[in-house]
């Protein structure tokens, strides 16, 4: 069964903290966002090993493993954001529909140890990305079409709120 469309516009998070999981970016300091990224990843080991890992809560709420999907393309994501704003003035991303690609990848069906290591090795690139952004260049900009703005400050912020969110998701 089809999973409704999020229509939230999430950048809310960097404003107030999220009720729901307890993220709070203006707590979160640039230099720790690396390590942060590496020990998320961790954490969805053993979510992938669960017995259960494909089976959906509910009609409306998706799997362990097509959150850690999910998880795993969002660092990609932002790996190729940070790469766009690192090499070009103030690019515009590309738009990125989670919901189709979801069904497209048909994440409910893969393999949930290839979406371990594909997640770690996502994560190890992300956070290997972000580390390397000198203090001076994160100011630099990029944009979505939506008209929302980030630096490379605010995008690490927006982006460790989804996995540490998902991660919530799943405890349990």
């Amino acid at each position: 069964m089809p999973i409704t469309p999020d229509t939230k516009d999430w950048t809310w998070v960097l404003e107030r903290p999220c009720p729901e999981c307890g993220y709070s970016a203006a707590e979160l300091h640039y230099d720790d966002v690396p390590a942060l990224v590496r020990r998320n990843a961790a954490a969805w080991a053993p979510v992938l090993d669960r017995a259960d890992v494909a089976v959906r809560p509910d009609d409306t709420t998706w799997s362990a493993l097509e959150y850690a999907a999910h998880v795993r393309d969002v660092f990609r994501i932002f790996d190729l954001r940070l790469g766009l704003i690192r090499t070009e003035d103030d690019p515009l991303f590309a738009n990125w529909d989670q919901d189709a690609t979801a069904v497209a990848e048909r994440y409910n069906e893969q393999d949930p140890r290839v979406v371990a290591a594909e997640l770690a090795a996502a994560a190890a690139s992300v956070a290997d990305a972000f580390a390397a952004v000198p203090p001076a260049d994160r100011q630099r900009t990029g944009r979505r079409s939506d008209g929302a703005r980030f630096t490379v400050t605010t995008l690490a912020q927006y982006f460790l709120h989804d996995p540490t969110h998902h991660l919530h998701d799943v405890a349990g």
